[in-house]
């Protein structure tokens, strides 16, 4: 079949690099000319492992096409996924008018018959308004239908996650568009949801909202733990046994991050206000994500006392590992706080120095792990690095002026660290 996807992002990039490595022919739009440019030799705009290496291979056997210009990519094209942004407004719900003029383009370079599908992440109610401007733009002779095929890719595994999905939510009025969406898919072994707009829309939100109550439930309990002296770790490991609760995203730490579960929150709590419900719960979650970065910096200060002019190394910037994504990273508002308190920061990250320089321009970088520690009075654990989880610790305390760690992410044996003489503080233990 012939795609199109408009968007080379995290969602578009990937998925078109995958149905294109299915032996499609695969047209990616987008509107930078730089990004296209180097997209066009290979190099992708953000890290995720084995994608360049696939955008590459499919290059090379012309499966897979970059472009500014939206001919012949639409006329040419069997299917036309969006998936652009959807950022958070001021208001808390999603802007969509990246997706609204993007649905005006297409429209007006429909030939013959196309399904149009939405992959990014949209409201009730938006895939409709989508179809309107379609239907209002189109030529005379060409037909549409439109479908929402949301995504549940997770940075870092996003490939995996493409090509071995828990399922595929394909919602639609259309039973033609429908019957060209599982046949586009057949190359994906996974449930199907054949669904309305509405479901598949409030599908992708709950999803992630639900997997962020869990997170944020996860450090209540460690929050808890810590007042009474209980090892979280292993309360949530026993909860986590029962098969109707699993131990997936029971892990604490800092909070979530990154580009779907804060955004996605906000914007359910949002759809609930607009149709006059109270979603106190997820309120609540939003309250906790918080709480759990806040409580990282009330360590430091735990340790430290007066953290003014005090030099804190960070280990991990990025929201997760496996990506150099810092949009809502935990290290943003963790290292603003402890700056605006007067700490001197250096930090490391193996993939997102350079993103992390456009949100924190003011503090030290550090070109390797261990130039971290040197003079720290402490070291604090952000993202979970594999490399981060073998370091020499008896390198890390003769580099160190104090030897204390805040391990954020759990990533350490309290009892090895405190034989190494460290002042060691995890999260919920």
């Amino acid at each position: 079949m012939k795609i199109t996807f408009i968007g080379h992002g995290y969602v578009g990039l990937v998925t078109a690099a995958v149905f294109a490595d299915f032996g499609n022919k695969v047209y990616v739009i987008g509107h930078t000319k730089e990004k296209i440019d180097n997209l066009k030799k290979g190099i992708s705009p953000f890290y995720e492992p084995g994608l360049e290496e696939l955008v590459k291979k499919n290059l090379k056997a012309k499966r897979l096409i970059f472009t500014l210009d939206y001919k012949p990519a639409i006329p040419e094209s069997d299917v036309v996924f969006i998936a652009v942004g959807t950022p958070t407004t001021k208001m808390g719900d999603a802007d969509l008018s990246t997706v609204l003029d993007v649905a005006e383009k297409i429209g007006k370079n429909l030939e013959g018959y196309t399904v149009v599908a939405t992959k990014s992440t949209v409201p009730a109610g938006a895939n409709k308004k989508v179809q309107r401007i379609l239907e209002e733009t189109k030529h005379q002779g060409a037909e549409v239908d439109y479908a929402s095929v949301p995504e549940f890719l997770r940075e870092g595994s996003a490939i995996s996650d493409t090509i071995n999905p828990d399922r595929i939510v394909i919602g639609t009025e259309s039973k033609r568009a429908q019957e060209v969406l599982v046949k586009l898919h057949k190359s994906i072994n996974a449930p199907l949801v054949l669904t309305n707009f509405e479901t598949a829309e409030l599908i992708k939100y709950a999803a992630n909202s639900f997997l962020a109550l869990k997170i944020s439930y996860a450090n209540a309990i460690a929050k808890l733990s810590e007042l009474i002296h209980a090892d979280a770790l292993k309360v949530l490991e026993g909860i986590g046994m029962d098969k109707r609760i699993g131990n997936l995203f029971l892990s604490p730490g800092p909070g979530y991050g990154g580009s779907c579960f804060p955004k996605d929150v906000r914007a359910l709590i949002s759809i609930a206000k607009d149709n006059d419900y109270a979603f106190s719960l997820l309120e609540e979650v939003e309250i906790i994500n918080q709480q759990a970065r806040r409580d990282i910096v009330r360590k430091a200060r735990g340790i430290l006392g007066d953290v003014r002019g005090k030099n804190i190394g960070i280990l991990g910037l990025a929201f997760k590992a496996n990506t150099d994504d810092m949009r809502d990273a935990a290290a943003i508002d963790i290292i603003s706080w402890l700056q605006n308190d007067g700490a001197k920061i250096t930090a490391f990250d193996p993939k997102a120095e350079e993103s992390a320089r456009e949100v924190l321009p003011k503090i030290t970088y550090a070109d390797e792990v261990y130039s971290v520690m040197d003079g720290a009075d402490l070291l604090i654990i952000l993202t979970e690095w594999n490399e981060f989880k073998d370091i020499n610790f008896e390198e890390v305390k003769k580099r160190m002026k104090t030897p204390n760690i805040i391990d954020g992410r759990n990533l350490y044996d309290p009892k090895i660290l405190r034989e190494y003489g460290f002042n060691y503080i995890g999260v919920g233990r």
